[in-house]
């Protein structure tokens, strides 16, 4: 366990050695980690579900649904950044698959799929960079040395911002880990202590924060976290500021130019219903206000295929962040005609889902962030024609909801065939950092090759700036991943031995991504598809 304080943290970095290392130096570090990441897989997750399970007094956090938020995501960043030295050893930066022209000084970068690899896990997945002026990149061995101080997240421990900030941005990083996270902090510790011995990375205790944020000489602050903590970092320092701080997320429900069948209205209502309730809701960008048209002949067909979705086709995950019951309380206690949904008949306290229908634009739901299992619906009074509704539907979301990090958007095929060039002004007019296209935007943060964050200007809701940029492209203004409307890549928590299945298995290929690894993925997931209900 450290000691350090944030002082003695930076006084032993050696931001200039860091910023000299070769390729070949930095291509044996990541496999170091890699390695350790195996070691310590099963560790990790430990500690991140026993916190999880802890704060319920309930067991809803299980071995695979952990490694998957701790040892995944972040063995992935490593795994990318090894595509990315490998390249620069050769004398190549990672290049975008297309270039496309959206407007006047505003560009589109078809950056995912890059491998073969990439291309069988990902599916129809695609992933986009919208950039600003003409693309440029930047090779990370250019950028002058220095020091970030990363303030990790209370959601998750797995701070894929540390990996960022060495690797892509060439600089020295002291972390601080939230407090519900200190005890996975001290297996990080393990499973990066060949940059710890390299003088690249420090670790500090939970309770150094304020001191961090203070030291003099930081090249920048990334920051996860609440709006209100961003903000007061930022009046207290000058030092450059990365902040990503959630928000309230759409989902912008698109009317048909055909009818929905049956099966499409289940599997999108399962897709929400998932994103709802990963990690108990307490996931920045995922959707929590669902925006319908009206006058769509299936709206009520759709929220009652969502009602079955969170309580009965769906198996229950629990809400845990510290502070839940307040937020509950005041959700119900402004709108009263809340639907209080019990998955799994109600065995878990920790699993009930609030649903709010037919929220005024200015209502309390609107206004105000849940991070918990909380959904609310606002119906615009707009034609259910695509065009139309989707320019009503960016005022709102650009206007009226609050903060600007993740939108998701739903469109069956046909209806985004003949509409085409409506959808895609939806998305560039859109005031959001990353938007999911028939997806959700928290695969947006996980995709190493797009980016995460608000970057907003003016008053800081959702965030300052953006995590990620492995092409490291400047001047990107957001980040797009699009998908087929119904798609067997699609995240549905229908069945629990499936689930935890698809979420070892993903971890165990992003820590070893060979052939093998992935083909037992894919081989178990279509097994798995054939499962039926065991809850």
């Amino acid at each position: 366990m450290t000691t350090l304080t944030a002082q003695q943290a930076y006084d032993r970095l050696d931001p200039e050695k860091w910023a000299q290392a070769t390729i070949p130096e930095r291509l044996h570090l990541l496999e170091e980690v890699r390695d350790n990441l195996k070691t310590y897989a099963e560790e990790l997750a430990h500690a991140d579900a026993d916190m999880k399970n802890a704060k319920m007094g309930e067991h809803l956090y299980t071995l695979g649904l952990s490694m998957f938020a701790t040892a995944g995501p972040l063995g992935n960043a490593v795994t990318a950044s090894i595509q990315l030295y490998e390249s620069l050893a050769k004398g190549e930066m990672l290049s975008p698959i297309k270039v496309t022209q959206v407007r006047e000084g505003l560009f589109d970068l078809q950056v995912f799929p890059q491998t073969a690899k990439d291309k069988v896990l990902s599916g129809t997945q695609r992933g986009h960079l919208r950039v600003k002026g003409e693309p440029t990149q930047v090779n990370p061995l250019d950028k002058a040395p220095g020091v970030i101080a990363i303030l990790g997240a209370g959601n998750y421990s797995s701070s894929l911002e540390m990996i960022k900030a060495l690797f892509w941005e060439n600089k020295a990083v002291i972390h601080k880990p939230h407090h519900n996270n200190d005890a996975s902090d001290r297996v990080w510790e393990k499973v990066l202590e060949p940059l710890v011995a390299y003088g690249a990375l420090c670790f500090v205790p939970s309770s150094e924060g304020r001191a961090l944020t203070a030291v003099d000489g930081l090249h920048a602050i990334y920051f996860t976290g609440s709006t209100a903590v961003a903000k007061a970092i930022m009046a207290s320092t000058d030092t450059p500021f990365v902040a990503e701080c959630g928000g309230n997320n759409p989902c912008i429900v698109v009317p048909g130019d055909r009818p929905w069948t049956d099966k499409e209205l289940a599997h999108q209502a399962l897709q929400i219903a998932t994103a709802g309730k990963l990690n108990g809701g307490a996931v920045c960008g995922r959707p929590q206000t669902i925006v319908t048209s009206k006058h769509w002949p299936q709206r009520e067909a759709f929220l009652d295929a969502l009602r079955t979705a969170i309580a009965e086709t769906t198996f229950a995950n629990g809400t845990y962040y510290p502070g839940s019951e307040k937020v509950v309380a005041a959700f119900r206690e402004a709108h009263p005609d809340a639907e209080a949904l019990q998955p799994e008949s109600g065995a878990y306290r920790a699993g009930e889902f609030l649903l709010i229908t037919e929220v005024d634009e200015d209502a309390y739901a609107v206004k105000n962030e849940a991070f918990c299992q909380i959904f609310g619906e606002v119906s615009l009074d707009v034609p259910a024609e695509a065009e139309a509704f989707l320019g009503e539907a960016v005022r709102f979301c650009n206007e009226t909801l609050l903060g600007s990090l993740g939108c998701m958007l739903l469109v069956d095929d046909d209806t985004l065939k003949a509409n085409r060039d409506a959808v895609e002004e939806a998305v560039t007019d859109l005031n959001y950092g990353g938007i999911a296209v028939n997806t959700i935007p928290p695969l947006i943060f996980a995709n190493a090759y797009l980016t995460w964050g608000g970057n907003e200007e003016g008053d800081l809701v959702s965030g300052s700036g953006n995590f990620g940029n492995l092409l490291n492209v400047e001047n990107i203004e957001k980040s797009i991943l699009y998908d087929k409307f119904v798609s067997p890549g699609h995240l549905l928590m229908t069945s629990k031995e499936a689930f935890e299945h698809l979420m070892v298995n993903f971890t165990r290929y992003t820590l070893e991504p060979t052939w093998r690894n992935l083909t037992c993925l894919a081989g178990t997931a279509m097994i798995d598809s054939l499962r039926g209900k065991d809850f």
